[in-house]
């Protein structure tokens, strides 16, 4: 996926497509985990859809709740949402950082390459 550390850097405007890319599969991922937040907060808590969307959005982006839950499945699914809320950010990060670090490290090592 990435090239290999003794192949040049890749052009600006290939690695700007490469980002993109990456930067949609992290918006895939975060609309995904949104979509299940919603289900989650409508089925177990009956909420109207736009208050589940207010709940999840606040849990995925680690604000906290905004309605109180009422029932055992609302509480065992908002703790599930909020620990699985925690990895998608963690995940998302590196979906997102990665080409940008590989590309600084491959720039480093060929610097490093040209002085040796």
């Amino acid at each position: 996926m990435f090239e290999h550390h003794r192949e040049s850097l890749l052009p600006r405007e290939k690695f700007l497509l490469r980002f993109a890319g990456h930067a949609a599969a992290a918006l895939i991922i975060v609309l995904g985990s949104l979509g299940i937040g919603v289900w989650g907060y409508h089925h177990y808590e009956s909420l109207p859809w736009l208050d589940s969307l207010l709940n999840a959005s606040m849990i995925l982006g680690g604000m906290g709740p905004v309605n109180e839950l009422r029932t055992t499945g609302g509480k065992v699914f908002a703790s599930v949402y909020a620990l699985f809320s925690g990895m998608v950010f963690l995940v998302v990060v590196g979906v997102l950082f990665a080409p940008l670090f590989h590309r600084f490290l491959h720039r480093f090592h060929l610097e490093m390459d040209e002085e040796g």
